[in-house]
């Protein structure tokens, strides 16, 4: 019985979890579509170009509502660094982008209130423009000189080079690609966040994580190396509070699990330097403490509480029918195939099959396919970042090229073997 007990609890927290979280979650899935469309890679990349301070506060501005994780920022940071932009405009949008986004900031305000909302983009912007500034005075300065080199031909951002309406980009940005590469994230941080709910006694965590340095340091070596996705930390982070950990505390790990995870880091070690990636790490550690501190000084010593109630309510009969509806988009982003683009190899052409380690999601496949593409020996290119492979056509391929194209793009290239001639 005490069994049936705890998993009826489960269940009834993971679903009230979802009921409150899913019609901003839909919402911010619309605003993710929209700023798709909106902000195209080639206007970040020409906005972030050059050597300036100006550059480093747009990367910030930039990063601060585009959904990326700490793993697809990384191929479009890469494309950023390729055409043009400085160390210290790339780190800055490595360190805001991941931290936040446009659904995450709205599911944020549904479970934990307008103060950690509000709270949480400020110390993104924040910390992306004090690791810019610094890679800009201490990062490695022959890094910039760099020749640009041409501006890639396909979408790096969204993974397609497809034309397609306005509107239908939006939808099939936001409501198809975006939970296939959140949904299993998401439901993940759910059902931790129910575990936690279910089994965990109130206040369990407040004599140790309750607050103070102590509690804030527990909770960012939890969060530095491994990856949580901006949106899917929101539910584990209430499910904390709720048990006593310190508000300050949870914002640590709702600023360090989304930027850096072991991946992250070692790949901006590859691609900017070491003494880069030893500035992004610190940056982001150093500001979640910040963070931490003054958010519990605030909330528990000041006079400001912290409280998820909205100043208006949402009908349960509608966060039920948005419930539903999440759970149809996360399921059929489950059982979506990868896009094949359509693409066809020509008489005479060779292909060739490629294991490449280190693509976590469409953004990642999208970098990969657009790399490839640069290079004229290649005509086609269909990348399935689930398998880890691109399947390439064309003509007179090099092995040791194709490894420093895909590691140039911040990737692993593992072998290569050719399947057959077309």
């Amino acid at each position: 019985m005490v069994i049936l007990e705890y998993i009826w609890s489960f269940l009834v927290s993971s679903w009230s979890t979802l009921r409150e979280m899913s019609p901003y979650l839909l919402f911010g899935f619309l605003v993710a579509g929209i700023l798709s469309v909106l902000v195209r890679p080639e206007s970040v990349e020409r906005h972030l170009g050059g050597r300036g301070v100006l550059q480093i506060v747009k990367a910030a501005l930039f990063g601060v509502p585009l959904p990326l994780c700490s793993c697809g920022v990384i191929p479009v940071s890469a494309s950023l660094r390729k055409h043009g932009a400085s160390s210290g405009a790339t780190t800055s949008f490595l360190i805001s982008t991941p931290q936040t986004g446009a659904d995450s900031i709205l599911v944020t305000l549904s479970l934990l209130g307008p103060v950690f909302a509000i709270v949480r983009p400020v110390v993104s912007f924040v910390s992306g423009l004090l690791g810019g500034a610094l890679v800009l005075g201490f990062g490695e300065k022959e890094m910039d000189k760099e020749e640009n080199r041409p501006v890639c031909h396909a979408d790096c951002c969204t993974g397609t080079g497809e034309k397609k309406s306005g509107f239908i980009q939006v939808l099939r940005y936001g409501f198809r690609t975006l939970p296939e590469d959140l949904y299993k994230a998401l439901i993940i941080g759910i059902m931790i966040a129910g575990l936690i709910s279910a089994i965990i006694p109130e206040d369990y965590f407040a004599p140790v994580l309750g607050g103070g340095i102590l509690s804030l340091l527990i909770l960012m070596a939890a969060g530095i190396p491994v990856y949580v996705c901006a949106t899917a930390s929101v539910p584990i982070a209430a499910a904390l509070i709720a048990k006593g950990v310190s508000p300050g505390a949870a914002l640590v790990f709702l600023m360090t699990g989304p930027a850096t995870n072991a991946a992250t880091i070692s790949t901006v070690w590859k691609i900017m330097g070491k003494r880069t990636a030893l500035i992004y790490l610190g940056t982001v550690a150093v500001s979640a403490l910040a963070a931490g501190l003054m958010m519990d000084y605030v909330l528990i010593t000041g006079s400001v509480g912290i409280s998820s109630s909205m100043p208006w309510m949402i009908p349960g009969q509608v966060k039920t029918a948005c419930a539903v509806i999440l759970l149809v988009v996360l399921a059929s982003a489950a059982m979506a195939r990868p896009e094949h683009h359509h693409e066809e190899g020509k008489e005479g052409e060779s292909r060739m099959k490629v294991r490449i380690s280190g693509m976590t999601c469409h953004h990642c496949s999208g970098a990969v396919r657009s790399a490839l593409l640069e290079n004229s020996n290649i005509e086609t290119a269909v990348v399935d970042h689930k398998k880890g492979t691109a399947v390439i056509t064309g003509r007179g391929f090099d092995i040791d090229q194709l490894k420093r194209i895909i590691e140039d793009a911040g990737y692993r290239f593992e072998d290569a073997e050719e399947i057959n001639n077309l």
